[in-house]
C-alpha cells in the first residue's frame, strides 16, 4: 500500500513538471577475520536506537575511489589501518525503516597498524572482536542484515579481485 502512495505522489510531481532523481547510497564495508574472529564496530547512529553492530562502514565520499572509502572508513571507525585484499561482494538492500536504498561494496583483507591514541567517529562506542556464534547470537542488534550476509559471504570463499573496481580521475 505504501509504495501506491509514494509512486502516487511521484506521478504528480511529474505532472507538475518536477523531476525526479533515485539515486542509491553508495557505502563500502570491511570484513576483517583474525583467528576466527571478526572485527565489527558496536555504534549508537542515532539517539534511543540503542547500541547497533555492524563492519567498519560508511559512505562513499565524493572524489574518493570505493577503495579508498572503506580504507578511511575502516580507519575513522577503529582506529585500524585496513588493506583490503579482495572484494566479498556487492549488495543491494532497501531499508523499510528509512525508506533508502543501499549500494554497498564489501571487502575483505587485513589489518595492520593501530593508533590507541586515535578518538573514532562520532557515535561508534568501540571496535570489538567477535566469534560468529556471538554475532548470530547478536542478530537482533545487527545495523542491517547485510552483517551477517556479509560474513557468511566471506566465509563461504566469495573472493573478488580488486581489479574488478575502476576509479576514473
Amino acid at each position: 500500500m505504501e509504495q501506491s502512495v509514494v509512486q502516487c505522489m511521484c506521478d504528480h510531481l511529474q505532472d507538475l513538471g518536477v523531476i525526479m532523481i533515485w539515486k542509491p547510497n553508495v557505502t563500502v564495508a570491511a570484513v576483517i577475520e583474525q583467528d576466527g574472529k571478526y572485527l565489527l564496530v558496536e555504534e549508537e547512529p542515532e539517539p534511543g536506537l540503542g547500541i547497533l553492530l555492524n563492519q567498519p562502514a560508511g559512505h562513499l565520499d565524493p572524489v574518493e575511489s570505493i577503495i579508498q572509502a572503506v580504507i578511511r572508513e575502516t580507519l575513522e571507525e577503529t582506529a585500524y589501518t585496513f588493506v583490503p585484499e579482495y572484494v566479498i561482494g556487492i549488495y543491494h538492500w532497501h531499508s523499510s525503516s528509512n525508506n533508502t536504498t543501499y549500494l554497498r561494496f564489501a571487502f575483505g583483507g587485513k589489518v595492520t597498524h593501530h593508533n590507541a591514541e586515535q578518538v573514532l567517529d562520532t557515535g561508534i562506542i568501540r571496535a570489538s572482536r567477535f566469534s560468529l556464534s556471538e554475532i548470530k547470537e547478536s542478530a537482533h542488534q545487527h545495523r542491517s542484515p547485510l552483517v551477517l550476509q556479509c560474513i557468511a559471504d566471506h566465509m563461504a570463499g566469495k573472493h573478488y579481485p580488486l581489479e574488478l573496481l575502476t576509479h576514473y580521475k
